[in-house]
């Protein structure tokens, strides 16, 4: 069958679940609602819908009166049974799948329950979803006429006792579909390899002379690859390569640092780039049009959502609010109940509703990954904002960095210290350190507030990484490629004092 031919069918059945987004487009809290009645009446019967009684809930009020929200910490107990071959604890299928994730949890690793619903209705659906969206912005797309190229994480699948555990990615691969085997690049083997080095230079020699016509992964470790492609082949830009790119499928981390350098080595104005925001626990939201930088959160992959403002994030007047309460522009945790059973789950993330109809929101950071020791409550999102800036202002590029406080001692007021590995330092890194600082201020009120005269923060500690660090950090914890990512924001100064300490010790 010609290559056009395929296309052109996979472009309209791809088009045809339109219809249902429309759906929930129109009725968003309705759908929601709905939704959370079926996932309470199909668990009514497991452990959990037991203690909680599941069968009596019959509304929003009475389900937060009875289920509490939990971390994973607290349900971690009921996963392990399950990973040792106990079911219908908190879901009523069988769950045989669980993905693997460092997090940010005090758990050296997290085991994400992934049921066979989460699979076809939220993770498969949400990458099927992402394709229609783009197509139907992009009538004349080719992108099936060649491949996709993906980069996912570097585990391969474990078993225990019947029960299966990787990275999300790696489940994903092991379980795709043929339609979506057919159409990417690298094979399944490379995909799941281990030794991050080994599967580098596999996907290039094997995807360097296919017809590549999207990527998709994560941007910090794409970049890496991308640069590696051009190094190995001597292009100057990846159109070189694959003349027929057309799009990024990105997400994991803020594109927002690394915008300019992409910009560099794909030098064509009309490139598009769409954002996702998925985790090991569910497929959340996808960029629903073109040259945008707000998600459109979905609202039918079997996940109810509920929001708790950060202002009161964890003090005695927490509480949680569903969808229909949220309001613009205020930053939110995200707690989560979804088809794989997790139940009032509080996954780690923040967002800010940048539009009420339809939903579309900005993922802002991390619940944990943020700095309020001074009352300064600066994200991730402000830190990336402010760097690209800084960037921008002194021709400079930026590898990865990461934030952490100085502590008042005595009578010596407290600051923030930053560890950057540029790609491409700094003419003047006095000038990059003030117009950081400068748009910082700018951007969060209350950072101004303590940086005005030295109030409570002195001026900004930037420490110029050597190359290299962060990746050699990485590779000493094993968190090389995929899904793995650099704690960008700490109230500790825990992940700063090792990187001084690597840095000193190669130094010296």
């Amino acid at each position: 069958m010609p290559l056009t031919i395929i296309n052109s069918f996979a472009s309209w059945v791809l088009k045809q679940r339109i219809h249902q987004i429309e759906l929930f487009l129109k009725y968003p809290n309705e759908v929601q609602e709905e939704l959370l009645m079926d996932l309470l009446q199909f668990a009514k019967y497991t452990e959990i819908g037991k203690k909680y009684e599941f069968s009596g809930v019959l509304s929003y009020a009475t389900f937060c009166d009875r289920v509490p929200i939990s971390c994973y910490e607290e349900i971690q107990p009921m996963i392990e049974r399950t990973r040792n071959g106990e079911q219908n604890l908190f879901w009523n299928s069988h769950i045989k799948w669980f993905a693997k994730s460092s997090g940010t949890t005090n758990a050296k690793s997290k085991f994400i329950p992934v049921s066979n619903e989460a699979l076809e209705g939220c993770h498969y659906k949400g990458s099927k979803d992402l394709l229609c969206m783009y197509l139907n912005n992009n009538e004349n797309s080719e992108m099936f006429v060649g491949k996709s190229l993906r980069l996912g994480g570097s585990s391969q699948i474990y078993e225990n006792n019947n029960s299966y555990f990787g990275d999300l990615s790696a489940i994903l691969i092991e379980n795709m579909p043929i339609w979506a085997e057919f159409s990417s690049t690298p094979s399944s083997k490379i995909s799941l390899m281990s030794h991050w080095e080994t599967k580098i230079a596999a996907i290039i020699n094997e995807t360097k002379n296919e017809n590549v016509t999207s990527f998709a992964g994560v941007p910090s470790w794409m970049l890496v690859l991308m640069n590696r492609m051009l190094e190995e082949t001597g292009k100057g830009d990846l159109f070189e390569i694959w003349p027929n790119l057309e799009v990024y499928f990105h997400g994991g981390v803020s594109f927002e640092p690394y915008r300019e350098q992409y910009k560099n080595i794909l030098p064509r104005k009309d490139f598009k780039y769409y954002e996702i925001y998925n985790a090991s626990e569910g497929f959340f939201a996808i960029q629903d049009l073109n040259y945008s930088d707000d998600l459109l959160l979905m609202l039918d992959y079997g996940i109810f959502y509920e929001f708790i403002p950060m202002d009161v994030f964890g003090t005695e007047n927490q509480k949680a609010i569903r969808l229909s309460d949220v309001e613009l522009n205020k930053n939110y945790a995200i707690v989560i109940t979804t088809n794989s059973g997790l139940w009032r789950y509080l996954i780690g993330d923040t967002v800010r509703f940048t539009s009420l109809n339809p939903f579309r929101i900005r993922v802002t950071g991390r619940t944990k990954h943020h700095i309020n020791v001074f009352g300064e409550e600066l994200m991730i999102e402000n830190t990336d904002k402010a760097l690209a800036e800084a960037c921008k202002a002194t021709n400079s590029e930026i590898k990865d960095y990461t934030v952490a406080p100085v502590f008042m001692k005595d009578r010596e007021k407290g600051a923030h210290e930053w560890m950057i590995e540029f790609k491409k330092a700094p003419t003047d890194i006095d000038q990059f350190r003030n117009i950081l600082d400068e748009s910082l201020q700018s951007i969060n009120s209350d950072y101004e507030a303590k940086r005005h005269n030295n109030m409570t923060l002195n001026p900004l500690i930037i420490n110029v990484a050597r190359t290299n660090l962060f990746y050699d950090w990485l590779k000493d914890r094993d968190k090389l490629g995929g899904q793995h990512k650099i704690p960008r924001l700490s109230n500790s100064r825990d992940y700063l004092e090792q990187l001084l300490n690597m840095q000193v010790k190669v130094n010296v």
